[in-house]
């Protein structure tokens, strides 16, 4: 199975299923470590996964980070949950705009049920789904205004 991993071009490593084998891939520093941890997340159990994603959130290369908090997207995704160290690493990483750990976050909020988060991403989601709303009701009021505007411009 190894044979299928290229870690150079990083080809296959969606595939990857042995942990142990990515965590030699880390021990040797070699590339593309985000994307096998993808793998991990869409192969492995939770438990063995996790402790994986968690590390690779912590790859010096940006990109390769961010493959990291693709993955825990995709493990809140197909497990229904995350591991106490995920939302950890997530809480560090911090809720918002801008955050490389936004869609990550997001889907945890989809995918985990509400009872299940713990108190600061309840909290996050409570304050996201306020802050969607009041930019909804701006763009409504800035398009009736705008509307109500044009009908002005018309009739003169």
């Amino acid at each position: 199975m190894a044979a299928e991993w290229d870690w150079e071009s990083g080809e296959g490593l969606l595939g990857i299923d042995d942990p142990a084998e990515w965590d030699a891939a880390f021990e040797r520093g070699a590339d593309h470590l985000g994307t096998a941890v993808i793998g991990l997340a869409f192969q492995c159990s939770l438990e063995d996964a996790s402790p994986r994603i968690v590390r690779a959130m912590q790859l010096p290369d940006r990109d390769q980070r961010g493959y990291a908090f693709t993955a825990a997207g995709t493990a809140a995704r197909l497990n229904g949950a995350l591991t106490p160290e995920l939302y950890a690493a997530l809480r560090a990483e911090g809720p918002g705009r801008k955050s490389i750990a936004e869609n990550a976050i997001d889907d945890t909020l989809d995918y985990v049920p509400f009872r299940q988060l713990p108190l600061w991403l309840k909290c996050w989601k409570v304050v996201s789904k306020v802050q969607d709303k009041l930019k909804t009701w701006r763009l409504e009021s800035a398009y009736a205004f705008s509307d109500a505007w044009k009908a002005l411009r018309r009739r003169r």
